[in-house]
């Protein structure tokens, strides 16, 4: 039995976490007997768009979830209240781009790393995790990860295929350690950084053409820090 439905969401106390665009889904906070919820809400949108686009994305999201069940960092009890909403528990904590200077901790990092390799052995890649909206510090100071919209499942492709998609998740991990912690960055994390930041001019995330940026050298993490 789901614990909630669409009624439970029109009367909740929300607030607004992301009004999102004409086809993106409003993301809201939602307290449902005395739990917090995120709620992703396609409901708002036209109707073209929430019964093709959004049902789409909600649903590979919720296949992710589904799979990555039980790893820390990761939105848990995913459900579907409606065709047009996902909704998964609250994690409490800060993204990165609005974190404090100095904060996390060298050791998120690897942590980080590691949480991503987790993903993947499950056989998921998120892709869009070079995004600091989507990398959570969790308030004990440990990695979480959200929005898994752009994600695809890789357990079934061939081996160097998988390892390619993995290395576009760690990449991002790279970027975020190389911009904020750059001398805990060991150079041969840096040199599968800057190798595939030379690949990324051929792969396309959500519709458009990802160029790289050039690579520039180690500078204090202060003067570098962007989106």
């Amino acid at each position: 039995m789901q614990p909630f439905g669409r009624t439970e969401i029109e009367r909740c106390q929300t607030e607004v976490l992301n009004p999102g665009r004409f086809a993106n889904a409003v993301v809201r906070l939602c307290r449902i007997d005395g739990a917090d919820w995120v709620v992703k809400d396609f409901m708002p949108r036209l109707w073209l768009i929430r019964n093709t686009y959004g049902r789409h994305l909600l649903r590979r999201e919720l296949m992710a979830l589904d799979r990555l069940k039980g790893v820390r960092g990761v939105p848990q009890d995913a459900f579907r209240p409606d065709a047009f909403a996902l909704a998964y528990r609250y994690m409490s904590g800060t993204t990165l781009i609005s974190s404090r200077p100095g904060w996390p901790p060298p050791e998120y990092y690897p942590a980080l790393e590691k949480l991503a390799m987790e993903m993947h052995a499950r056989g998921i890649v998120h892709l869009d995790l070079r995004y600091r909206r989507n990398v959570l510090i969790l308030e004990d100071g440990t990695p979480g990860v959200i929005d898994f919209q752009a994600c695809m499942r890789i357990d079934r492709m061939p081996r160097f295929l998988q390892r390619r998609m993995a290395q576009i998740d760690l990449s991002g991990v790279y970027k975020h350690w190389f911009l904020r912690s750059p001398e805990t960055l060991d150079e041969a994390r840096l040199a599968r950084y800057r190798s595939q930041e030379r690949w990324r001019r051929l792969w396309f995330v959500r519709g458009y053409l990802v160029r790289p940026k050039r690579i520039r050298e180690r500078q204090p993490a202060q003067e570098r820090l962007r989106e």
